[in-house]
């Protein structure tokens, strides 16, 4: 059972904002960005947590800063996914939340993100290419070529019914 529009691909000549159903989110919780958990987190997916407004990726997981404090884990690997929780379960000064079920990710592709971005969130709210922010619609993540749009599942039906008629606005341009 889809909570979001049957049309979870939305596509204009200039961008494409698809639903990702396969990838796996979690949260990094954690006190300080050293320590026996952040050197756990670095041991078991090769990478340090992210510094501010940074994201991070490699062998297809995703470290994206969220805040002093919180870092997205992101992948496709449930596998990955939990056994990084697992390892991570024992420490007292950091833990992993599961947030698969509560979040979901928007994938933009194309030529008009950084337009798409600033009438829906504002020009601060466009990430540059390996950073990620937060702003009022999602946490928002850049890869090469694409923008992924982390936001709560309760409110992907407004996030795609606004991203459809922002497109159609900008087609009129």
């Amino acid at each position: 059972m889809a909570e979001y529009p049957a049309t979870s691909r939305i596509s204009s000549a200039d961008l494409i904002a698809c639903v990702e159903e396969t990838m796996q989110i979690a949260t990094l919780r954690y006190f300080t960005r050293e320590g026996s958990f952040a050197d756990t987190v670095r041991a078991l997916t090769g990478m340090p947590l992210p510094g501010l407004l940074e994201a991070r990726e490699e062998a297809q997981l995703m470290l994206a800063w969220r805040s002093p404090t919180e870092t997205l884990c992101i992948t496709r690997s449930t596998t990955r996914l939990g056994e990084l929780g697992a390892s991570l379960g024992p420490f007292a000064e950091g833990c992993m939340v599961e947030l698969t079920g509560g979040l979901q990710i928007v994938r933009l592709t194309g030529l008009r993100i950084a337009d798409l971005l600033c009438r829906l969130g504002g020009a601060a709210s466009v990430p540059a290419p390996g950073e990620a922010r937060r702003s009022r619609l999602a946490d928002l993540s850049v890869r090469a070529g694409e923008t992924l749009l982390v936001a709560d599942r309760a409110w992907l039906p407004h996030l795609l019914a606004w991203i459809r008629e922002t497109l159609l606005d900008l087609e009129e341009q």
